[in-house]
């Protein structure tokens, strides 16, 4: 089933659930973290402009009278002890500049003429915007100019606070990544459930563990792969139980035709009674395939048993060749792997006129069993299609050419119970190859050949 194509800004959204989790709580906390920076920051510079007019307060009063009682010299020594962080005082006259730009400055001009006791004529001018910066210039008792420059600034901060914070960000994501992977996983564990559920093999049930909704979610999806595998043992036996009772009637209508006179009537009766027969076998053929790896595995040659299924097709007139075969040796069931093997050299005798049995090592560590022809192939756009039951590139009903569908769908279900794959793929130059992918190691505990 294909996915519905996402649009506008859902194109921006991660595609798994637990990095959307993930995003949403890294979106929440960076928000959080971002106000707490402003409340941080807006803090200390109330603070800090509390602390600024307070002392600003205190000290222009003290300062500028002590300038008053010194000499010119002794000013001169004395001006830069007074200095602080966000202001100083200079001998001489302020720096050309424009009217006061911002109601900070006018209300720290404010605030030093009242702590002057309005005794000076200030001058205000803003000399600098970015940085803030203004100077209020005054004259004292002897005629020298006194320049007040304010520099405003947030009060520093620590080095070590943006590291802390941008710490804590990170331990958190963590966290949440952590939180978000333990409450997806039980997700993730149903979805490959639900991937490998397959009526041909035999699955451990879900764990049943976790948060309740978690536990009954595995305990729902065990008891329909319980009940699937009950559904499918129950068709299989209804359908043994009807090829049982059509091949008895077949088998007599056969007989009593084959007791009539001989005439073309009769032997193409006979013929559609064999052609409904064989259909009837093939059709109870596919439902047993679903449980067609029955049985303990086995320790084989490869190679061999190739040899032994191409020299019975030899015998039998067939042409069958076996080319190149890697040495290979797999713990498997032969019986089911004869089966496959058989299936893919009729289709290829069938539709290609012959067929060439080979046998290669991936590099995957997977055996390669390779069957192929030089019929007319199939088309991409159907590769996948033949593989299903009853599905036919002939639209004739002709058991010669458009067959019953099941050989390749029989191939490719028994192919699954050995942990297998079957891939089909045209040649160049025409033909059809069909690979028989099967793992090395055991599926389960292998037992030795006698």
């Amino acid at each position: 089933m294909n996915a519905t194509p996402r649009t506008g800004w859902r194109r921006l959204l991660p595609r798994t659930l637990a990095a959307r989790l993930t995003l949403i709580l890294f979106t929440g906390l960076l928000l959080a973290h971002a106000l707490s920076f402003v409340l941080l920051f807006s803090e200390r510079y109330m603070a800090a402009r509390s602390m600024m007019l307070t002392n600003l307060d205190q000290d222009v009063s003290v300062s500028v009278a002590l300038l008053e009682r010194l000499s010119p010299a002794e000013r001169a020594r004395w001006a830069p002890r007074l200095e602080r962080r966000t202001y100083r005082y200079l001998l001489g006259p302020a720096r050309p500049g424009v009217p006061l730009t911002s109601d900070r400055a006018r209300e720290v001009t404010a605030l030093i003429d009242r702590s002057l006791d309005h005794r000076y004529r200030l001058q205000a001018r803003t000399v600098s915007t970015s940085p803030e910066r203004f100077e209020v210039q005054l004259t004292l008792a002897d005629g020298q100019p006194l320049t007040i420059e304010v520099t405003p600034s947030v009060m520093p901060i620590a080095r070590w606070l943006p590291v802390v914070l941008a710490a804590q960000l990170v331990l958190l994501l963590l966290c949440a990544w952590l939180a978000v992977r333990l409450a997806t996983r039980p997700l993730v564990q149903l979805a490959d459930a639900v991937e490998r559920l397959d009526p041909a093999r035999a699955h451990p049930p879900l764990p049943r563990e976790g948060p309740v909704e978690v536990v009954k979610a595995a305990t729902a999806f065990n008891a329909m792969q319980a009940r699937i595998g009950h559904y499918l043992a129950e068709r299989l036996q209804i359908l043994a139980a009807i090829s049982h009772d059509l091949q008895t009637p077949i088998t007599r209508m056969k007989l009593r035709l084959e007791a009539m006179e001989e005439g073309a009537d009769r032997d193409r009766l006979i013929g559609d009674l064999e052609q409904l027969l064989q259909l009837v076998r093939e059709g109870i053929a596919y439902a047993r395939s679903t449980h067609g790896a029955t049985g303990p595995a086995v320790r084989l040659d490869l190679h061999a048993l190739l040899d032994s299924v191409v020299c019975d097709y030899q015998d039998a007139g067939k042409p069958v060749t076996l080319g190149e075969c890697a040495h290979a040796s797999l713990n498997t069931r032969p019986p089911t792997l004869r089966r496959i093997v058989e299936n893919l050299i009729d289709n290829a005798v069938k539709y290609g006129g012959g067929a060439e049995v080979g046998v290669r090592r991936l590099d995957d560590g997977r055996v390669a069993v390779d069957v192929c022809d030089r019929g007319p192939g199939i088309p991409e756009q159907e590769m996948q299609a033949v593989l299903q039951p009853f599905y036919r590139l002939e639209s004739s009903r002709n058991r010669d050419t458009g067959g019953t569908g099941l050989g390749l769908a029989i191939a490719h279900q028994l192919a699954a119970t050995l942990d297998g794959e079957l891939v089909l793929a045209n040649r160049d130059g025409g033909g059809l190859r069909a690979t028989l992918l099967l793992p090395v190691a055991p599926a389960s505990t292998p037992t030795p050949a006698r």
